[in-house]
């Protein structure tokens, strides 16, 4: 596969993961205008809420089948376009069955696409020889801080939700259709017969546990920062209105600075080291927000956990990767359900401490669990499955 290919290959792949940013982002944050648009009550709202994830992880493991059978990128290549269209028919409709409907189908198809995402990712880092995943994580990041702000204009203007997703889905669709064609998947993928990535029974999970626990762990604390932010400061630390939408947008700024310049520490210092640094970090930061005195230092606290937390989830996808060489998208399948797991559990742990004992009590958990991560931090250590003769570029640190 020529430089070239590879080039074209990661930028495409790159603006896949800006387009599900900018899409995950303009859906999660005008959840109270769905809520309102469909008179969707506040006892069947965490119904609502929780169904998405639950269907995205259905969307993973029946993924795990399909590429057994089909490439990666075919399915991205498809997914993508479905999600869009599935944001628009939630903005489009006025039936509680037609919400119901639309986040069916957008739960189904953001875990295929998630998946095959993070296959193509990995199957690139694999390529390269060295870490890119970070990259498009960053990417993500970026196509979120980007949706959040187009939410919060549609909001600001009182546009309705049809008014604010139309224009994101007519600039996005064809765009994400049109670089779909530059899909590439790393060399040694393309070299596995049909028959061998239809493999399951290759991946251990025994082996691919402690993985599954990071990427659990690290999505509790980051649905703990998404949904108990704006609340603990306005509440637990006396902010003011405004000043309580500034932590989650620090937040998502950070993610972006991490991942960013991640990959650059992923090769001088290896992804153990990192996972450890990011581990530590994002402790720190619960430790600093359940005792902070004001909501400066409380955003402090979460300036230290977006750039602690931004590094591991890529990290975890990169390694599962480099565990199971010969069933890579089987085991990033799995993994990817763990992602929906800890999105599920995180939220409502959180607000079930804080109603039952204090919501500064409450961050002590979210910063054990990630201190727990520490533990695993050996999973991610490059010696177990290199890339093999001759694949590997020299003077690089390879992470997946």
């Amino acid at each position: 596969m020529t430089d070239a290919r590879l080039r074209h290959g990661r930028a495409s792949l790159a603006l896949s993961f800006f387009v599900q940013g900018v899409t995950f982002a303009l859906l999660v944050t005008r959840i109270p205008a769905i809520q309102d648009r469909y008179g969707i009550s506040d006892g069947l709202l965490p119904v609502f809420l929780a169904a998405v994830p639950i269907l995205a992880g259905v969307g993973s493991v029946v993924t795990e089948k399909v590429v057994a059978r089909v490439r990666p990128r075919v399915v991205l290549r498809w997914a993508q376009p479905l999600v869009l269209l599935a944001l628009l028919g939630v903005g489009a409709g006025s039936e509680v069955w037609e919400a119901a409907l639309a986040l069916g189908v957008f739960g189904l198809s953001v875990g295929a696409l998630d998946a095959s995402m993070n296959m193509m990712g990995v199957s690139l880092q694999r390529a390269y020889g060295r870490s890119i995943m970070l990259g498009f994580h960053a990417a993500y990041s970026l196509g979120g801080i980007a949706g959040a702000s187009m939410a919060w204009a549609g909001a600001h203007w009182d546009l309705s939700l049809l008014v604010s997703y139309f224009p994101a889905v007519v600039v996005l669709l064809p765009v994400a259709f049109i670089g779909s064609r530059w899909y590439v998947e790393g060399k040694q993928e393309e070299q596995l017969q049909g028959a061998e990535r239809g493999k399951t029974g290759s991946v251990s999970f025994r082996l691919l546990m402690p993985l599954c626990l990071v990427m659990c762990f690290a999505y509790i604390g980051d649905s703990t920062v998404s949904n108990w932010s704006a609340k603990y400061l306005q509440d637990v630390l006396g902010s003011s209105e405004q000043l309580s939408t500034v932590p989650y947008n620090v937040y998502m700024v950070t993610t972006l600075l991490g991942r960013a310049v991640g990959d650059l520490g992923v090769r001088r210092f290896g992804a153990v080291a990192v996972v450890r640094s990011g581990s530590v970090l994002a402790a720190a930061g619960f430790g600093v927000v359940a005792v902070a005195g004001g909501a400066w230092v409380g955003m402090l606290g979460f300036t230290m956990l977006g750039l602690g937390l931004c590094v591991i989830v890529p990290q975890t996808f990169a390694a599962a990767g480099r565990m199971f060489p010969g069933a890579s998208d089987s085991a990033i399948a799995r993994l990817n359900i763990f992602n929906y797991v800890g999105f599920l559990v995180g939220s409502p742990l959180v607000g079930a401490l804080g109603d039952a004992w204090s919501y500064r009590g409450a961050m002590l958990v979210p910063m054990v669990l990630v201190l727990a991560m520490l533990v695993y931090a050996k999973s991610f250590g490059a010696e177990p499955a290199r890339y093999g003769g001759g694949h590997e570029r020299p003077r690089t640190v390879d992470v997946g």
